[in-house]
């Protein structure tokens, strides 16, 4: 599996869910639409000072890969901000360090968050500043910008599912549903003891 694309790159370590995707956009019933909410409250405070949000900036629009620092993802397991960086687009994300729970939930739903040593972490952020085209290999566990390449991590279980497309739970469920129904039927509380 390859993802290939420019990049967003969102400065700052230790970014939390909530920072993700604030607390009050967890009212809806479906997650259609978060993406529009990204990063809200830092958007708007950017604005405020005169600035632009990475995420607001028209350059970015488009971006598959997003480049972060150490610990994204981290506080609550809110799995709505992987789900609003998916559906902004984005298809792999590069960092130092993720936290666990937020790596799960992106696994959940096919977003690669790959990792790599703090000096190459540099190197990809500073080269996917430029504008250069970020290529992410799972395959051979490499990060492509521009004419460099980099190792890259992510637990062996995490590659294999996004490799395979095994990450897609519930299509693994359908996919095979006869074997699920055969096995229901098997479980006493659900077969009407």
């Amino acid at each position: 599996m390859r993802i290939s694309g420019t990049a967003i790159v969102l400065g700052g370590d230790d970014i939390d869910t909530d920072r993700i995707m604030p607390a009050r956009y967890l009212k809806a019933v479906t997650f259609e639409g978060l993406e529009a909410h990204l990063f809200e409250d830092d958007r708007a405070e950017a604005r405020a000072r005169g600035l632009m949000h990475p995420f607001d900036d028209p350059e970015t629009a488009g971006a598959t890969v997003l480049i972060v620092g150490r610990n994204f993802g981290c506080g609550s397991s809110r799995e709505h901000a992987p789900q609003a960086i998916r559906r902004r687009g984005i298809r792999a994300v590069i960092g130092h360090t993720f936290a666990e729970i937020f790596l799960s939930n992106s696994v959940a739903i096919g977003l690669a968050c790959v990792t790599a040593p703090a000096g190459d972490a540099d190197a990809i952020r500073a080269l996917a500043a430029t504008g250069a085209v970020v290529e992410v290999d799972l395959q051979a566990l490499q990060a492509r910008v521009g004419d460099r390449v980099f190792a890259i991590a992510l637990p062996e279980s995490a590659r294999h599912a996004l490799v395979t497309g095994e990450w897609d739970a519930t299509g693994l469920l359908l996919r095979d549903y006869d074997e699920v129904e055969r096995q229901a039927r098997t479980i006493p509380y659900l077969a009407g003891f």
